[in-house]
This record gives structure tokens, sequence and C-alpha cells, in this order.
């Protein structure tokens, strides 16, 4: 069945770093755009970042540009997150899932960005 495993977040200090990876399953990755969300608490969950089936074309929320980056090894069906300059806004459970969120939620990691 399709399962989505995310990992490595945690507590870091404002302007720190993370590096986020998500482990697909169960489905065709290489055929699909990927995309990384987040939740913060008593928010919507919101689009951060997506990336291409070939990893080509990247984008992002205008709120992380130029701090985080996307991407993926079709060869490991995995996709990841490099977290750069890290704000308390950042703090957040980060999920991954194909472009739409059409398979079935992963539990998430937790970032917190706290001094």
């Amino acid at each position: 069945q399709v399962q989505l495993v995310e990992s490595g977040g945690g507590l870091v200090q404002p302007g720190g770093s993370l590096r986020l990876s998500c482990a697909a399953s169960g489905f065709t990755f290489i055929y699909h755009t990927m995309t990384w969300y987040r939740q913060a608490p008593g928010k919507e969950r919101e689009l951060v970042a997506t990336i291409s089936s070939g990893g080509a074309i990247k984008n992002y929320v205008d709120s992380v540009k130029g701090r985080f980056t996307i991407s993926r090894d079709n060869l490991k069906n995995t996709v990841a997150l490099q977290m750069s300059s890290l704000k308390p806004e950042d703090t957040a459970v980060y999920y991954c899932n194909v472009l739409g969120a059409t398979m079935p939620w992963g539990q998430g990691t937790q970032v917190t960005v706290s001094s």
C-alpha cells in the first residue's frame, strides 16, 4: 500500500538548518511531481515546495525562497527538503505528498525553531 514516511525534524535555533527526508512506496514515484507541505498550530496546511518528476523544475512559496531547497532521488524513491536560515515562523509539522495531495498523508515530522 501507499506509504509516505517523513523524517529529519527536530528542535533548532533560529538561523539553523535541518534536512527533511521522505521515503515513498506503493506507487510509481517517478511519475509524480512531489511536494512538501507544512501545518503550523492553528493554521491550514500550506504547500511549501514542489519538484517535477525529473527534478528539473522546482517551485517554492515566497516565504521560503532562497532558504529551502527541494530535491529528489528517483532511484531511492525519496524527496528531501534542505532548510536553512530557519525562522520561528517555520515551526510546523512537515509532510510530503504528490502534487494535489492525493496520497494518504504520512505522520509528518515536527520542526520547531526556537531559542
